[in-house]
């Protein structure tokens, strides 16, 4: 299972460190994305690492902001928002799978979410 935490509320220009921990999964093994979906729109992919290099993979809206990295020792892989705007806000996921993909519903696991609001 996965569990996605660290959201809460920031202001403008703020960072937060999200955490996709894992239990019952070894997450070295599998590729895992960083997905958010805003009510009324699809969910999009921010970021994805590679489970065989730990090549990142990033969204537009992700790059020169957002880090996703990966701590084998604690089983978690994070996400770490820089610079965040009122438009970040959304309910964030984290998911695994084989290789990086940006279909959500073709990851193996999915955390359930941990919601980001921006504002001031």
């Amino acid at each position: 299972q996965l569990q996605a935490s660290g959201g809460g509320l920031v202001q403008p220009g703020g960072s937060l460190r999200l955490s996709c921990a894992a239990t019952g999964v070894i997450l070295d093994r599998y590729a895992v994305g960083w997905f958010r979906r805003v009510p009324g729109t699809e969910r999009e992919r921010l970021s994805c690492i590679n489970s065989s290099d730990g090549t990142p993979i990033y969204a537009d809206s992700a790059k020169g902001r957002f880090t996703i990295s990966r701590d084998n020792t604690k089983n978690t892989v994070y996400l770490q928002m820089n610079s965040l705007k009122p438009e970040d806000t959304a309910v964030y996921y984290c998911a695994a799978r084989p290789i990086c993909s940006d279909r959500f519903w073709s990851y193996h696991y999915r955390g359930q979410g941990t919601l980001v609001t921006v504002s001031s």
